[in-house]
């Protein structure tokens, strides 16, 4: 790994930033890989714990992993391909099958690439669809589950954000703050870490969450839980997404780029779910 401080000139003088160039592997794994890995783990026990605190049997917790994950990572990808590259993935059958499978048609073959673009709104909308298939599955609350998968979402988003970052990738804009960071492998200009920004945040979302829960164990099945979550999370990634750079040329036209105008309808939902109580949990039981 590159030394990861040193001094630059910046837009109105010296500045000392940091330097980020990390490797992209450390050992057989790429860090994001491992980022997800880590953050998926990390929910799996809050979950788990959760669910004994709660008197949920085992036999019924143990599919719950499954589901999250193909869930979150199938509505990630469709998600980047639909929302931010419908030009590239939906006019061809090649741009199909790439958004389906991890490889990538060149004019020397097919390569492996892995899943090169996921999205967290898509993520997270994949997410409630596999959610809403495990209670039909066990039988359990559905506002339960939401709520208890809101309250260890933060450790998940957190480090998946900070495999962002290790990859240089989702960038944030030139900045002469001095806590800029210079991503190599992109530019040699300061930018914002917007990456880190939004770590740090679900960072602090999880603690929230979990001293919540301790004081407030009875909103546990109410979705407020999930509301809080929607609603932080969000709410955070609309005013977040001013620090960063554009992912595709196409919002540079827009008012409002696509990471703001998809957080809308969940900022909305979250604060349904927590003002609306008794409604919600009517209609989630219908």
């Amino acid at each position: 790994m590159s030394p990861l401080v040193g001094t630059q000139g910046g837009l109105q003088g010296l500045f000392l930033f940091i330097y980020w160039d990390p490797a992209l592997k450390i050992g057989p794994f790429r860090w994001y890989s491992l980022c997800w890995l880590i953050g998926l783990a990390l929910a799996y026990f809050v979950v788990r714990r959760l669910f004994r605190e709660q008197k949920i049997s085992d036999e019924k917790f143990e599919p719950l992993f499954i589901y999250c994950f193909l869930g979150i990572l199938i509505g990630a990808r469709l998600g980047h391909c639909i929302f931010y590259q419908p030009d590239y993935f939906l006019t061809s059958w090649q741009g199909v099958v790439e958004m389906l499978l991890p490889i990538r048609f060149t004019p020397d073959g097919i390569h492996f690439t892995g899943y090169e673009g996921l999205a967290s709104h898509g993520g997270t909308l994949g997410l409630m669809l596999a959610l809403w298939l495990y209670v039909k599955r066990t039988g359990l609350n559905i506002w339960r589950i939401l709520d208890n998968i809101a309250i260890a979402t933060g450790t998940t988003a957190c480090f998946i954000r900070l495999g962002n970052l290790m990859n240089s990738e989702i960038i944030g804009r030139i900045t002469d703050v001095p806590w800029a960071f210079i991503f190599h492998r992109v530019d040699e200009m300061p930018r914002h870490p917007g990456q880190l920004y939004e770590a740090i945040a679900y960072g602090v979302l999880f603690v929230l969450m979990w001293a919540l829960h301790k004081r407030l164990p009875q909103k546990i099945g109410t979705g407020w839980y999930f509301g809080l979550c929607l609603t932080y999370i969000f709410t955070f990634r609309f005013f977040i997404e001013y620090t960063k750079e554009i992912q595709e040329a196409f919002e540079a036209s827009l008012p409002l780029d696509m990471g703001q105008l998809l957080s809308i309808p969940f900022i909305a939902i979250g604060i349904a779910c927590m003002v609306g109580g008794r409604w919600m949990r009517r209609l989630g039981s219908e």
